[in-house]
């Protein structure tokens, strides 16, 4: 298991640590998009350390603020859980799949493909206003829209386990383009398949000593506080506010992306 290289008692880090684990959480918990917080923080923390143990880390420090998230929504929002649990099932499997398949392909290979995918979304929920406002009917049978989040799951689970950013982002758009949810309920779903996502990827890497675990116990911490504060400003402001987030988010995803690429 590798050791944690957290300098002693360096109270300068590890409040800034904090601070961006505790954010986070927040953004994470309305639309996703967490890990383009933590993984470069943890990067810049860490900068001797394997790549594979920071996703580690991250996924470590992340799902306890997911899991906070997710119970809060399923608590006040009416889930399709006949949607849900099928979803959650089979981005389990593909996340543990795609976390194995780290060692084998690089991960940065994906970087043009995700950029060009989260332009679309972009210009797609730019464009049309009404996108996610309200909940509305698909005209799919049930069978037909379990196979939508089945292969919802699947596809953006086994990308969550293998890159990762974007996952809450990419969830909330499929629930709303395929399923017809709603900004709000999309949000909610997609933390239930993340904590899926998140679990698999743990096991994995947990399994390998891949986990810095003094590191990801304070961010979890903080992760978890930003997780509170962020489901409750999205469930007290409702769907045009995390459209909004949502926006912002994949805006800072795709400006992110293109510069590491450039």
């Amino acid at each position: 298991m590798p050791e944690l290289t957290l300098p002693a008692l360096d109270t300068t880090l590890l409040l800034i640590i904090a601070m961006g684990a505790f954010f986070a959480g927040l953004v994470d918990a309305v639309v996703g998009g967490g890990g383009l917080v933590q993984i470069p923080l943890l990067f810049s923390a860490f900068p001797n350390t394997a790549p594979a143990v920071i996703f580690g880390t991250n996924k470590l420090a992340s799902v306890v603020g997911t899991s906070s998230a997710a119970w809060q929504y399923a608590r006040r929002i009416d889930i399709d859980w006949r949607l849900a649990w099928p979803a959650i099932v089979a981005a389990f499997i593909a996340s543990w799949l795609g976390a194995r398949s780290v060692a084998l392909l690089p991960p940065d290979a994906l970087r043009p493909l995700v950029l060009l995918l989260l332009i679309a979304v972009a210009i797609y929920t730019f464009a049309k206003k009404d996108f996610g406002s309200l909940q509305r009917e698909t005209g799919l049978t049930t069978s037909s829209q379990r196979r939508i989040a089945i292969g919802a799951g699947a596809l953006i689970g086994f990308y969550d386990g293998f890159f990762g950013p974007g996952t809450g982002s990419f969830l909330i758009f499929a629930f709303i383009r395929f399923l017809g949810m709603d900004f709000l309920r999309a949000s909610a779903m997609a933390k239930l398949v993340n904590v899926a996502t998140n679990l698999a990827a743990i096991l994995f890497f947990a399994a390998h000593g891949s986990v810095l675990w003094l590191a990801a116990g304070l961010m979890a911490a903080a992760n978890l506080s930003g997780a509170v504060v962020g489901s409750r400003l999205a469930l007290k402001h409702g769907s045009g506010f995390v459209r909004k987030v949502f926006l912002f988010v994949v805006c800072v995803l795709i400006l992110k992306l293109a510069s590491d690429l450039i």
